[in-house]
């Protein structure tokens, strides 16, 4: 086909145009462009040849996979590109929904992430255990010959050791089984597993074998029934009980754990000779509360690598821990819980322990480098965990936090507003994390329609950080991400911008720029492209290898690095539990309103002309001109003429520079008030003033406070408290990208949609005939400094549809946990009065009482950003804000937000009766600025 035909056709039919409507998103995503024709290639002819190179196998017991190169020849560096394909994409709310009814995807998924091995192997295991029941005994006793052959070949008074884990042993089978009489020097017994329960027949076998130096009874239903101390009790010489050791251990249980005593060659002592030849002794997770006194230098004068993780080693100090290593000279590589035994600093350990050449798999060299304190290259995976009666839908639920990744659809108008989630095919998603990764991937928009302004306007926001491109461009992005201190939008100019790629020039028109750092791990995808994720080897890699990616690809320890790995990985909780102390006493020291008095500034003055003449008022907000009737004031379409400009967009030095408005026009804004209607500003003003106030749940902002979040959450799961979070955007409303999760690893990845807040869900909130339900006030604010605010007696309640649960299935349920229906549902509107009346009715409570408490907390809201922020005081300045205020199972209220510009339809048309007056406060039914009459709240 010519030039001049494929473009009249408009589809991409040629490399070159391929290349030139996707320059952006291929620079974007970091393909080299070595690789750019070849992944055309693919694209246009759909090949998917991933299959012909790596393979998948099981790793982690089955619970996981690994993705490895299969291909008999090596794959060099940026040498291939491979297309893998999504296996599922779906927006949050509706994973539920889709898992359920879409047929076939719940079992792939639940095959994809592991979560089905039981329902796979559930047929067979009845088959085996319906004949293990039959000839289990005949199985056992083959077992034992077995063991009792070798012990005749290496002598009748050896010593045996008898693995007898997971044969459906029960207690009569055990007696049966006379194990002392076959086995005199029986130093090893492993019943891991089996179906012992009765403790008398269990002990009177265990007695007969005093020589017992090991005894295993992990996961027999036994253990439940105070067996423990019998055992111990009755094995004088017992050194390891249920892989632990006992207050006995010494040199026989050190070298068990350094692999010189085994099943393959049982002792019931060891040799000073075999001692000082141990090299490298694992005695992680162990439960060791003080080491063993064989375990010194003297005994072990070879040790070079040791590993002491998962004790609690609390019956030594750490000072004597560390003097007590520093005297084996061979010691080379250590591993540690960080925070742990040897204190709370990695840098620390090295300066005490100046010959170690790694600390926890570390380089030491490497560590002091970077100065950091908590290092681990040996994190455990985090597995998907299951009950044997939750369905494969839930399991999958549970377990897809390990797998998602996620971009925003957009067109030529706007961006959606809710994420989309998906999962990577098989091949994608059995790439496991390498901090040193030898494959990269990234999710890739083709665009076969060759339509280059949507190409353009498809920018990710990563892009801006490329050195060899001059980009002068922003993502079309919806105006409340912005995370400057003013929360509004802005009223912008539009102006012209160029692009330049290479030697090409294009030229675009587009809105002042926003901050971009929070889409980064977002990129934006146009409606009508065909979204892939390309990967390709970024070092050579060779046949058997495992091929990884890095989870955070491009986030450093600036972003929180090693706390979001936490979503993959089991990070030291130790540590994030001390960062979640330090950060509360922080906070308990932070009381700025109750230990300072607030200096009083004159009174405001009103608005009102002494000449008596209308106040003109210029607005962008329906609600005003319907209702603003008064005669004192009358309409402008000219801001530059208005007294008061009443808007729902940001005003600024620049905006009122370009408009040309002046200081001393009257702006229904404060100046920074983000601090009060961002949510993540809201929380630490409160923080500032008040520290921890009940009626602010725990609070955390994501970006920069994780840590002392994930140290909270684990504090909560060892202490046995609710764990539900609610997860809000700094800046969305309509609860728009708001999620409610137990789930730590969701909470993390959550974070990758947008900067957010994580609060403590109430769990247990006050309920109006069953449902949940919050309380809308209007405040009008005359004045922060002083403190001048105005409470209108009439709000209104806002209930949700569905009755109140906590299943987990419920959280994927707007109408449940949610409770503003005016944008998603049916809005079952209630009056006022009518609801006061029945809640008072169905608690027995007066709610007279509790408005007060309520009027007492809004008030300490707005004393916080007097006390914190007196830099929000403007004497032109005057505004309205909305307060969402929810009630505890005890009727005591809690902050929820604060919003600028509220939606007061309802309160104008409906809800016009006030049910409180204690005091003849101003009303604000229809947007008015005038003298209080009185009442004024300081």
């Amino acid at each position: 086909m010519s030039r001049a035909a494929a473009a009249t056709d408009g589809r991409i039919r040629r490399y070159e145009d391929f290349a030139r409507v996707h320059a952006y998103l291929l620079a974007a995503a970091g393909i080299p462009p070595s690789l750019h024709e070849r992944l055309y290639r693919k694209l246009a002819d759909e090949v998917f040849d991933g299959g012909e190179v790596f393979a998948v196998d099981p790793c982690e017991g089955g619970r996981q996979r690994r993705l490895v190169l299969a291909s008999e020849e090596p794959l060099g560096k940026e040498s291939d590109v491979f297309l893998v394909d999504h296996a599922w994409s779906f927006r949050l709310a509706d994973a539920l929904k889709q898992l359920r009814e879409v047929p076939g995807l719940a079992e792939r998924m639940a095959a994809l992430m592991c979560v089905d091995l039981d329902r796979n192997i559930e047929t067979e295991e009845s088959d085996e255990q319906d004949g293990e029941k039959s000839g289990s005994l005949e199985h056992v006793l083959q077992v034992v010959e077995t063991e009792m052959a070798r012990v005749q070949e290496r002598g009748t008074d050896s010593a045996a050791w008898l693995e007898l884990e997971e044969l459906g042993i029960d207690d009569d089978m055990l007696v049966t089984l006379d194990l002392s009489a076959k086995f005199p020097n029986l130093v090893a017994l492993n019943l891991w597993g089996n179906r012992l329960q009765d403790t008398e027949k269990v002990m009177q076998e265990i007695r007969k074998c005093p020589k017992l130096k090991a005894l295993w009874l992990n996961e027999t239903p036994v253990l439940g029934k105070g067996i423990d101390k019998s055992v111990l009790d009755s094995l004088s010489g017992l050194e390891i009980y249920n892989s632990r050791f006992t207050s006995k251990a010494g040199e026989w249980a050190l070298s068990f754990c350094a692999d010189i005593v085994g099943a393959d060659n049982p002792c019931s002592f060891v040799e000073s000779t075999l001692l000082d030849s141990i090299a490298t002794i694992d005695l992680s997770d162990r439960c060791i509360h003080k080491l063993p006194e064989a375990f010194s230098p003297s005994k072990l004068p070879s040790l070079s690598k040791l590993n002491i993780r998962g004790n609690p080693l609390d019956q030594i100090s750490a000072d004597d821990l560390l003097k007590l290593l520093s005297g084996f000279t061979q010691l080379q590589e250590l591993e540690v819980d960080i925070p742990g035994p040897l204190g709370n600093s990695a840098i620390s350990i090295i300066e005490s322990l100046p010959n170690l050449s790694f600390l926890n798999g570390v380089n030491s060299s490497s560590i002091i480098e970077s100065g950091k304190h908590i290092v681990d290259s040996a994190l455990q995976p985090r597995l998907p965990e299951w009950s044997p009666e939750e369905s494969l839908t839930e399991r999958v639920i549970g377990a897809m936090w390990l797998y998602l990744m996620t971009y925003r659809l957009a067109d030529e108008e706007k961006i959606d507003e809710t994420p989309v989630w998906y999962v990577m095919d098989e091949l994608g998603s059995a790439m496991r994390h390498s901090d040193i990764p030898n494959f990269r991937i990234a999710p890739f928009l083709f665009m076969p329609e060759g339509k280059l302004a949507s190409a353009i306007r498809l920018l990710p926001a990563d892009v801006l950080h490329l050195q060899s491109f001059l980009v002068i461009v922003t993502v079309v992005a919806d105006v409340r991400w912005s995370s400057q201190l003013g929360q509004r939008p802005r009223l912008s100019l539009l102006r012209q911008s160029s692009v330049r790629v290479g030697e090409q020039n294009l030229h675009t028109v587009f809105q002042h720029p926003l901050e971009l750092r929070i889409v980064e791990s977002c990129p934006i995808i146009h409606k009508r492209a065909s979204i892939y994720t390309v990967l390709w080897p970024t070092h050579d890699v060779h046949t058997g290898e495992e091929c990884t990616r890095d989870f955070l690809f491009g986030i450093g320890e600036e972003k929180q690095r090693s706390a979001r790995l936490t979503a993959w990985f089991h990070t030291p909780e130790n540590y994030f539990i001390q960062e979640f102390r330090r950060y509360q006493e922080q906070l308990q020291s932070n009381s700025i309103c109750s230990s300072t008095k607030i200096k009083e500034a004159p009174s405001t003055k009103s608005v009102r002309p002494n000449d008596g003449h209308a106040l003109r008022v210029y607005t962008d907000i329906p609600h005003v001109e319907e209702f603003l009737t008064r005669p004192e004031f009358v309409f402008t379409t000219d801001p530059k003429e208005a007294d008061i400009i009443w808007v729902s967009m940001q005003v600024d030095s620049e905006v009122k520079k370009a408009i040309g408005l002046t200081d001393k026009q009257y702006t229904n804004q404060f100046p920074f008030e983000a601090w009060l209607v961002m949510k993540h500003h809201l929380a630490e003003t409160i923080h500032k003033a008040w520290g921890s106030p009940e009626w602010l749940q725990p609070t955390y902002n994501l970006e920069t406070h994780l840590s002392q979040l994930i140290g909270d959450y684990c504090m909560r799961k060892q202490d046995g408290l609710d764990n539900l979070w609610i997860m809000k955007p700094w800046n969305m409303a309509r609860t728009i990208d708001t999620t409610v999760t137990g789930d730590l690893s969701a909470i993390i990845r959550l974070m990758e949609t947008g900067p957010k807040i994580c609060q403590k869900y109430i769990e247990r909130p006050a309920l109006f005939q069953g449902r949940k339900f919050d309380l809308r006030y209007i405040i009008l604010v005359r004045s922060i400094r002083p403190l001048e605010i105005f409470l209108s007696d009439v709000f209104w309640v806002r209930l949700a549809n569905n009755q109140y649960t906590l299943e987990k299935t419920s959280f994927f349920e707007y109408e449940t946990h949610f409770t503003v229906m005016n944008y998603i549902g049916r809005m079952n509107h209630m009056n006022t009065p009518e609801f006061v009346k029945e809640f008072e009715r169905e608690h027995q409570v007066k709610w007279l009482e509790i408005h007060e408490s309520i009027r007492s907390m809004i008030r300490c809201v707005f004393e916080s950003a007097a006390a914190v922020h007196p830099e929000m005081q403007n004497p032109f300045s005057r505004a309205i804000y909305g307060v969402d205020v929810m009630l505890d199972s005890r009727f005591k209220p809690k902050i929820l937000e604060v919003t600028y510009c509220p939606d007061c339809g309802r309160a104008c048309k409906y809800d016009t009766q006030a049910l409180v007056v204690t005091l003849p406060l101003a009303k604000v039914t229809a947007i008015i600025i005038k003298d209080p009459l009185s009442g004024t709240e300081n």
